[in-house]
């Protein structure tokens, strides 16, 4: 999943943990690279509890990690799972694509 931002793809960490943070925005996982996370206007979800933008979307649910507030996500709006707007179709494609590659497929 590329970061939600500027659209830059993660990279195999050399070793330890990732410098990508995740993220909600409009009750959907995202991912932010190191470049924008120094950008202090991300217009990232918020917890209700603490203000903090510490969240993680799974199973239908949002979760704070800095309070550990739990808040079921609003049905009305994306699935967590769905990935960043307006990029799903593209990545779909893409692999697609990849896997096309290495099984020697011709399309």
């Amino acid at each position: 999943m590329p970061c939600f931002s500027c659209g830059a793809r993660q990279t195999d960490p050399i070793r330890g943990a990732s410098p990508w943070k995740r993220g909600v925005r409009g009750e959907t996982q995202v991912l932010v690279c190191p470049d924008c996370q120094r950008t202090h206007d991300l217009d990232l979800d918020t917890c209700s509890s603490c203000g903090s933008v510490s969240l993680i979307c799974r199973l239908g649910e949002v979760e704070c990690r800095s309070c550990g507030s739990v808040r079921p996500a609003r049905a009305d709006e994306r699935a967590c799972a769905a990935g960043a707007p307006g990029l799903s179709k593209e990545l779909s494609d893409e692999v697609e694509a990849a896997l096309n590659r290495v099984l020697g497929r011709v399309h």
